[in-house]
């Protein structure tokens, strides 16, 4: 308990913390299951990369920069709520899919690298949300979840962080 005490007394270590958890996310994901295990992503799964390397992005930040205004603090926190909030939505999303009857799953489509290409941004966002038969495609699990379900408790375990760090910014308690 004393070492979580210490972790959350400290705004640099908090986001560091932070920091460590998305890079240690990124490296499992591209090393171990690409890399290492074959696995390709699906667009689902880039999408809720892209919230993890968010995250990352404002906790390094916060920690190289360390500022001392309240205000600056919120904007690096909202940035990096945001990317946790929309990580957690499209991981919810991707388990939802997963969990679907199988005579519901959408149909596999095209690639997300051909929808990026032909078109338009928005709608890629709507294909991409509408899922496809490769998200909902079970090709890994640890404990008995899945790649997505996991994503989603580590999600939602950075957003409790976030949360807390918010109310610690807004205390003046670091």
């Amino acid at each position: 308990m004393n070492i979580i005490n210490k972790l959350f007394s400290s705004y640099r270590l908090i986001n560091g913390f932070l920091l460590f958890m998305a890079v240690t996310a990124m490296a499992f994901a591209l090393l171990y299951l690409q890399k290492y295990l074959g696995l390709s992503a699906c667009p689902l799964c880039i999408f809720q990369r892209v919230g993890m390397i968010g995250i990352g992005i404002f906790a390094l930040l916060a920690v190289m920069v360390n500022p001392a205004k309240m205000w600056q603090r919120l904007i690096l926190w909202l940035g990096a709520f945001a990317s946790s909030v929309w990580g957690l939505v499209v991981a919810g999303r991707h388990v939802w899919l997963q969990h679907l009857p199988a005579d519901e799953v959408p149909a596999c489509g095209p690639g997300l690298n051909y929808w990026l290409d032909v078109l338009p941004i928005m709608q890629v966002f709507e294909e991409v949300f509408k899922g496809s038969g490769e998200c909902a495609e079970i090709a890994w699990t640890f404990l008995g979840l899945t790649i997505p379900e996991q994503t989603l408790l580590v999600f939602a375990f950075l957003t409790i962080v976030l949360l807390v760090l918010l109310v610690k910014v807004v205390k003046k308690r670091i």
